[in-house]
């Protein structure tokens, strides 16, 4: 740094200069490469929810389906799902 400039003038100057652009782009390099790490778990986390959803959908269908077939009754679909939502 100060040293390089005071030995060597003009030239240090331009080396620190070097130094810092060197610096500049590996920050963005780092920068756009979080980016992309940040949109792909985005992503993941979007199908992850659409799928959470739609199996959602499928269990409540089918809970209220055994229901009126009076294969399970409604107090212990509760129970079932009460112990699920406190987890």
């Amino acid at each position: 740094g100060w040293m390089r400039t005071l030995l060597l003038g003009d030239i240090g100057n331009r080396l620190d200069i070097e130094d810092t652009e060197r610096d500049i782009e590996r920050l963005r390099r780092e920068s756009r490469s979080q980016a992309r790490t940040d949109a792909a778990q985005d992503d993941r986390i979007a199908v992850l929810e659409a799928r959470m959803e739609g199996l959602e959908l499928v269990v409540g269908g089918l809970s209220r389906m055994l229901v009126a077939r009076g294969v399970l009754r409604a107090a212990e679909v509760g129970r079932v799902v009460a112990a699920v939502e406190t987890d």
